[in-house]
């Protein structure tokens, strides 16, 4: 027999997940702002009957509906139901919905998506922690999904999540402020270029000789990032990210760089 799954949020994520399992599952999804697009699964009137009866409930919403949609499942869930939260959000936003399904009753886990839903669909890789991740692995696995548990404590999907993107869509507002620049000085297509050469060449003894480079000369690309302010300034751009660049190497003499990687 095949499980039953529910998806509270049907966006683009949501949607994609939903249309990818229904080939090995039962799925009814919910979202207040559903617009009527064609589906192969079942959408309810109401999240109450999305969640009837189904084994695992998968919420998919942005941070600040995270709290709403546990509290619309609340006391219509199956008693061996296991709730799901994929929100992008902090671990101790995470604690809390864990708190609120653990008061009521229901298991509780945190999950993560760690690539773009659009690309991959179904097959997103899910990061899952909490007392329901396991059990959530097990069920979603079966129906195609590419999950992993990361053991009881909720909390960690969510740091792992928010750590790559700090440095995902830090890298990409860098991109931005450069290519900006870079185009005031008629140098955008080489500022490209560059950067995909660039960013193509990254593996681990780069980031190594990046990171350990940084410890060494700390003061001189600190007046290297300054120039680079300058430059950004007198193109009409705010710096921001150059600005953040150089007090985070200013830091570096008094704190160093973290060296948790494999030694060469």
């Amino acid at each position: 027999m095949k499980p039953r799954v529910a998806l509270l949020g049907l966006g683009e994520a949501g949607y994609a997940i939903a249309s990818g399992l229904r080939a090995h599952a039962h799925v009814t999804g919910f979202d207040p702002a559903w617009t009527g697009r064609p589906v192969d699964f079942t959408v309810t009137e109401t999240p109450a009957e999305a969640v009837a009866g189904a084994q695992v409930i998968i919420a998919l919403t942005a941070a600040a509906d995270a709290p709403g949609a546990l509290e619309s499942a609340l006391g219509h869930t199956a008693s061996d139901a296991v709730y799901l939260d994929l929100a992008t959000a902090s671990p101790d936003l995470k604690r809390e919905l864990a708190a609120t399904a653990t008061a009521h009753g229901l298991t509780f886990a945190e999950g993560v998506l760690m690539a773009p839903v659009l690309r991959l669909l179904v097959r997103t890789p899910v990061l899952a922690a909490g007392p329901g991740a396991g059990r959530a692995t097990e069920l979603l696995s079966a129906c195609g999904m590419d999950i992993t548990s990361l053991g009881a404590e909720v909390g960690q999907a969510a740091a792992r999540k928010l750590l790559r993107s700090i440095v995902v869509k830090g890298l990409t507002a860098l991109m931005v402020e450069s290519l900006r620049v870079a185009e005031t000085q008629g140098l955008g297509e080489w500022c490209h270029d560059h950067l995909v050469d660039t960013l193509t060449e990254l593996d681990g003894d780069v980031i190594r000789r990046l990171l350990d480079g940084t410890v060494l000369h700390s003061e001189r690309r600190v007046a290297e990032m300054e120039a680079a302010v300058r430059m950004a300034r007198s193109a009409g751009e705010s710096a921001a990210m150059t600005l953040a660049t150089v007090e985070v190497l200013k830091s570096v003499s008094g704190r160093g760089v973290p060296r948790l990687g494999t030694a060469p």
